[in-house]
């Protein structure tokens, strides 16, 4: 029994060593989708974590380059005409120390024109797994991104 009690308290320290420990701004810098399509960049206003587009794949629309594009599928008619190069895609991320984690965000996709709740976290592999869901995490999508250039 003491064999096990033990066996249980070192699992559970090496477990909780073995937990990343991020810095909070460890994912402020420029982030490029792992399928080659769409480069971010993560910034910091106050506690809160953002990220906007600065690149897109354009080779789908030549005649259509990524600095002319808008947000053409937006719900708010008003804002059709802002171009999607520069665009705040993602807000409201709060780094969660316990998870090691950002979370309570919120992701708006242009392809689509809808906004969806939002978390991210570092891999193993220090890629970038962003989660857009709806009410559920487990009702989403993810978007793996891999670093480009280390913190700005």
């Amino acid at each position: 029994m003491i064999k096990l009690f033990f066996l249980s308290v070192f699992t559970v320290t090496a477990a909780l060593k073995a937990a990343p420990q991020n810095n909070p701004d460890d994912i402020m810098c420029l982030w490029m989708s792992t399928e080659n399509n769409l480069a971010v960049e993560i910034f910091k206003t106050n506690n809160e974590y953002k990220a906007k587009v600065i690149w897109i794949d354009d080779s789908d629309d030549k005649n259509r380059p990524m600095n002319t594009r808008s947000d053409w599928k937006n719900p708010d008619e008003k804002l059709r005409a802002r171009k999607i190069i520069g665009l705040v895609v993602m807000h409201g991320l709060i780094y969660n120390k316990e998870n090691s984690d950002w979370e309570g965000g919120r992701i708006y996709d242009p392809n689509s024109g809808k906004d969806w709740n939002a978390k991210a976290w570092l891999t193993k592999e220090d890629h970038l797994k962003v989660r857009g869901y709806w009410d559920f995490q487990f009702f989403g999508k993810d978007i793996l991104f891999k670093k480009v250039i280390e913190q700005l």
